[in-house]
């Protein structure tokens, strides 16, 4: 029998940015020197930028809660990108002098490059937590890059071994990932899209890597890791290049081993054999991503048996105009509200393991 009551619902963390927000949308930019502009159009904004995210947390948070969703962010408002606003928050990085390099392995992009040891410094996310918090009695999730995807979207310079970057890099993230937690910040994700693109280091040491990540964190704190596969290019863009079907499977036994309670991946643009990959998860609650984020076609919502015990959610980092976000969250809301419904072709499949049960069992996404 399916559940009456709502299911619960959230976002996987970026939200289209206010068009009064100082710092440009990486999708926006007329080049792939993502590094560039943040710091300029930080100076420019001046006194005023601060003033500028509170109101746009605000403001998109609003959309969300409008749209029913339980477990919110704050669109990342501040970040030029989810990877390097938190790596000019460590030491080691050098955002003057960038290089050239190859992105995921398929796109050629300028990177800030690494030139010194990599450590935390003061903590910075509790006060974005504590402002978007602020507006909102939703819980707030804040997410952040994990070490294997920063040493892909920079240059080293300085350690020559990935592997040792790495394993200074999740030193650093623990840092922050602990002073969340003890603000009171708990929902914490982090995003390892490269986990999906280096099969092999993830094996060798970035699983270890986000082990340590979440290294003294609370059980009160609801971990959660993002692995998708790639974005496109542009809205509709249905040939970008994504990571190979395999490596869901090769890395799933290993991601389940660690102490984490969600693992966020993809299954729109590049399906999965679910039959073989979702077992291997006996420990971890499964978010499916369910819905392609590429395409401008909003789709509907038709009936359908729930699963019980869903979490849904929806996919916001690509090139979406916030117009067909809020659909895509008003189809949620109808999804969540009723227990004979779920979204077109879609929207979630939720997956619990059979293994042991210290973790929650609701999962999902759009």
């Amino acid at each position: 029998m399916a559940s009456t009551s709502p299911l619960p619902t959230t976002v996987i963390g970026a939200f289209p940015k206010p068009d009064y927000v100082p710092v440009s949308d990486w999708f926006d930019l007329p080049d792939l020197d993502y590094a560039a502009r943040w710091a300029d159009e930080m100076s420019a904004a001046g006194d005023d930028a601060e003033g500028s995210f509170v109101r746009a947390a605000a403001d998109v948070i609003a959309d969300q809660v409008a749209a029913g969703i339980d477990v919110v962010t704050d669109g990342e408002v501040r970040r030029e990108n989810y990877i390097h606003y938190h790596c000019r928050h460590l030491t080691g990085f050098d955002f003057e002098h960038r290089a050239e390099e190859t992105m995921r392995g398929v796109l050629p992009v300028v990177l800030p490059t690494i030139t010194g040891p990599v450590a935390a410094t003061e903590p910075f996310l509790p006060h974005d937590w504590r402002v978007a918090q602020a507006v909102t009695d939703r819980p707030v999730k804040v997410t952040i890059p994990g070490p294997l995807t920063i040493t892909d979207s920079t240059v080293d310079r300085h350690y020559g071994d990935r592997s040792a970057l790495v394993a200074d890099l999740a030193v650093a993230l623990n840092a922050e990932v602990r002073a969340l937690a003890e603000a009171g910040c708990t929902h914490i994700q982090v995003d390892e899209p490269v986990f999906a693109r280096r099969v092999g280091d993830a094996l060798a040491f970035g699983i270890d890597a986000l082990a340590t990540c979440f290294d003294g964190v609370p059980d009160s704190v609801t971990r959660t890791v993002h692995c998708c596969c790639g974005y496109p290019r542009f809205l509709d863009d249905e040939e970008y290049e994504k990571a190979p079907p395999s490596a869901y499977l090769e890395i799933a036994e290993a991601v389940d081993a660690v102490r984490i309670d969600r693992f966020s991946l993809e299954d729109a643009h590049r399906p999965n054999d679910l039959a073989d990959l979702l077992p291997r998860f006996r420990d971890t609650t499964v978010i499916l991503g369910c819905v392609a984020i590429a395409r401008s076609r909003l789709e509907t919502v038709d009936a359908a048996p729930i699963p019980r015990r869903l979490f849904l959610g929806a996919y916001s980092s690509a090139p979406i105009p916030r117009r067909l976000l809020l659909g895509a969250y008003s189809s949620m809301k109808v999804c969540s509200a009723s227990p004979a419904r779920t979204a077109f072709t879609t929207l979630p499949v939720a997956f619990r393991g059979s293994g042991s049960s210290r973790n929650s069992t609701w999962a999902g996404t759009l």
